[in-house]
């Protein structure tokens, strides 16, 4: 026994080997009894979580800021209910239905079905304009153009962005009017049998030429949106279609587009909120009308936003109280379009996470 160091005290009958605690301990002269075992782990003790530090700073900044959103989005919505019950309360006809605006008279009346159905084609038209001249601008920038040229070319696209809404409504009132008039009467002349295209005239300040006019101004915010997601594509998956032989146009349909469709359908959704709130280039556009057509290219057509701008002021309290709610229902349209748009989008990445 004497050629061997101490045993633990958990060493089993005829086990020789020594334990780390025994052999420090013997090696540094340390009687066994004396000596400290370090702790679970293999190391010290974690530091004690601080009560206020960064991480909790900046997550109390971030909660109070999502809260915030919140509070202000139920904040309008309280506003423009109280403000505008009390107009449709005196409303002596449907105001979802009824295609008058006379909130000013002894007996009101007034409704909305002109003003959505404005809007609405109007913003259609941009869509249909805007989104494929924006994507193709996209895939160009991120996958054709050389470096030299994308990023100049990508800051003009940008800078449409800040031109103000005033500017592209007088650049078409006075520039682009004309040859839409033109194109409406080439259109009336051969698809004339089409009711969108119909009509004896006259042509020109039309919801096309305010549909023209708003598809540019959503062309920056969906082509910038659109780059920044194709960009994001994994290289793996473009380098993988192209090593299978695929051209350099089947690799954006089978691995640049599937991957970026719920960040382009998010920029197409901002692009329609802001052709749904656009206000003075409609106004300086649209030949407004009180009359509901589906007809595209006659001299008419209005939007709840241009009908605001352009009877605020000589509107009574029972007038305001009617345009707070006209406004109500564009607040109703843009939350439910965003909530479309983010309900597409959790699902397409429910189920691409499941597929993956």
């Amino acid at each position: 026994m004497g050629d061997y160091p101490f045993r633990s005290e958990n060493a089993t009958a005829g086990d020789l080997g020594v334990t780390s605690r025994h052999a420090q301990g013997a090696s540094y002269g340390v009687p066994p009894s004396r000596y400290e075992e370090p702790p679970i782990g293999g190391g010290g003790a974690l530091p004690k979580k601080s009560r206020f530090s960064m991480e909790t700073g900046f997550r109390g900044v971030s909660t109070a800021a999502g809260t915030m959103v919140l509070v202000i989005i139920v904040a309008i919505a309280i506003f423009l209910i109280s403000q505008a019950i009390p107009a449709i309360k005196a409303d002596s006809e449907n105001f979802l239905t009824y295609n008058r605006w006379s909130p000013n008279e002894a007996v009101p009346a007034f409704g909305i079905a002109v003003l959505a159905l404005g809007t609405l084609l109007s913003s259609i038209i941009a869509l249909l304009v805007a989104v494929p001249i924006a994507l193709a601008i996209a895939l160009f920038l991120t996958h054709y153009a050389p470096r030299r040229l994308a990023t100049p070319l990508g800051f003009v696209i940008d800078l449409l962005a800040a031109v103000p809404s005033v500017v592209f409504g007088l650049w078409g009132r006075d520039l682009l009017q004309e040859p839409v008039r033109d194109f409406s009467v080439w259109l009336n002349h051969y698809f004339g049998w089409l009711p969108i295209f119909g009509g004896e005239g006259p042509f020109g300040q039309s919801i096309m030429l305010g549909g023209l006019v708003l598809s540019i101004m959503v062309l920056p915010i969906v082509t910038s949106l659109s780059r920044e997601v194709f960009q994001q594509t994994p290289g793996m998956n473009e380098e993988a279609a192209l090593a299978l032989g695929a051209t350099k146009w089947e690799m954006i349909r089978v691995a640049v587009l599937p991957y970026g469709k719920p960040g382009v359908i998010a920029a197409v959704m901002l692009g329609l909120g802001r052709a749904l709130g656009e206000t003075i280039a409609l106004a300086l556009t649209l030949g407004i009308t009180w009359e509901i057509s589906f007809n595209l290219i006659q001299t008419g057509g209005n939007s709840i936003a241009a009908n605001i701008a352009n009877s605020f002021n000589e509107a009574n309290d029972t007038g305001r109280g009617a345009l707070i709610a006209s406004g109500l229902v564009l607040f109703a349209i843009t939350l439910i379009v965003n909530m479309t748009a983010r309900a597409i989008i959790y699902r397409r990445r429910e189920f691409r996470d499941s597929a993956a």
